[in-house]
C-alpha cells in the first residue's frame, strides 16, 4: 500500500500573515549573497511592499550588519520581536541571539536546523507582503529545513562568474528540483568592475559563464551587478537600505508579477 505524503510544513505560532517567501540560494559562499538578499529587500520595500528578512545563515550571520542593527531579539510568551530597520524592514537572526554579535555559533545540525525553523513560527512577523530568506551557501541542512518546512514560492539563485559557476548551480538546481520549488532565476554578481576614470567594463573574475549555464538550464539572467566599492562601504555601514547602484528592477517586476 502506497504510503501517504507527511506535511512537514511549519506553521506559524504567531498569526502572522505572510504572502510570498522567496530564498537566495547560492551553490558557494562569497558571492554576495547576502548583499543581494539585502538589496532586494530594500528595493521591494520602496517599491511599498512589507518586507522582513529571516537571516537562515546561522553560522555566518551578516544581514544585521548590513542594516546597522545591533539590538537583542526580544519577546514573550513564545513570541519573538523582529528588529525593524531604519525604513522599516523587518529582520532576525542568531547574530540578536548572542551576547556578543561577533560571538562563534558552533552548533549542531539539528539546533541549527530548528533555530531556523523557530524564526519562522515564532517570530511575530505580523503582515508581509515578502519575507526573503538569506539561505547558507551549499545543500546541506538549512536548506533542507527551509524547502521542508517553509512554503517558499521561489528560488533566486546568485553565482559569480567563476568557471566553476556551471558546476555550483547545476548542484543548486537539481537539489531545487528534488525539492519541486521554482528557480525565479539567476544573479550573476560581481559580474564586472566599471572604472570611473574610463567607463570600461573589466572582467575581474574573468569572463561570464551566467548566459550558457541559464539557457542549459532553461533558467533566466534577472541581473549582472557589478563590483562597487560603494555597496561595500554601504554594507559595512549598516546603510545599505541607502545604496541604490545596483539594478535589480526586472527582478522585482518579476516577483510583483508572481504574487499571490
Amino acid at each position: 500500500m502506497a504510503q501517504p505524503d507527511i506535511d512537514m510544513r511549519a506553521h506559524s505560532k504567531t498569526g502572522s500573515t505572510i504572502g510570498n517567501i522567496i530564498a537566495v540560494v547560492s551553490g558557494k559562499g562569497g558571492v554576495g549573497k547576502s548583499s543581494v538578499t539585502s538589496l532586494l529587500a530594500s528595493e521591494m520595500q520602496r517599491r511599498g511592499h512589507k518586507v522582513g528578512v529571516l537571516d537562515a545563515d546561522i553560522t555566518g550571520s551578516s544581514i544585521p550588519k548590513m542594516f546597522g542593527i545591533h539590538s537583542k531579539a526580544t519577546g514573550e510568551e513564545g513570541r519573538i520581536e523582529p528588529a525593524v530597520s531604519k525604513n522599516g524592514i523587518k529582520i532576525i537572526s542568531t547574530n540578536m541571539l548572542l551576547d556578543n554579535e561577533s560571538d562563534a555559533v558552533i552548533w549542531r545540525g539539528p539546533l541549527i536546523a530548528n533555530t531556523v525553523k523557530l524564526f519562522y513560527t515564532d517570530v511575530d512577523w505580523k503582515e508581509l507582503d515578502y519575507l526573503f530568506v538569506d539561505m547558507p551557501p551549499g545543500t546541506g541542512d538549512v536548506p533542507l529545513t527551509v524547502f521542508q518546512s517553509l512554503p517558499v514560492e521561489g528560488i533566486v539563485m546568485v553565482t559569480s562568474p567563476q568557471e566553476l559557476v556551471s558546476m555550483v548551480v547545476e548542484k543548486a538546481v537539481n537539489m531545487a528540483q528534488k525539492m519541486n520549488v521554482p528557480i525565479v532565476g539567476l544573479v550573476e554578481n560581481l559580474s564586472y568592475f566599471l572604472c570611473p576614470d574610463n567607463q570600461k567594463q573589466y572582467r575581474v573574475f574573468g569572463e561570464s559563464h551566467i548566459d550558457v549555464v541559464a539557457e542549459h538550464h532553461n533558467l533566466e539572467v534577472l541581473a549582472k551587478l557589478p563590483i562597487d566599492p560603494l555597496l561595500s562601504e554601504a554594507c559595512d555601514n549598516g546603510t545599505i537600505e541607502a545604496y541604490q547602484g545596483a539594478d535589480l528592477s526586472g527582478l522585482c517586476n518579476i516577483l510583483e508579477a508572481r504574487e499571490k
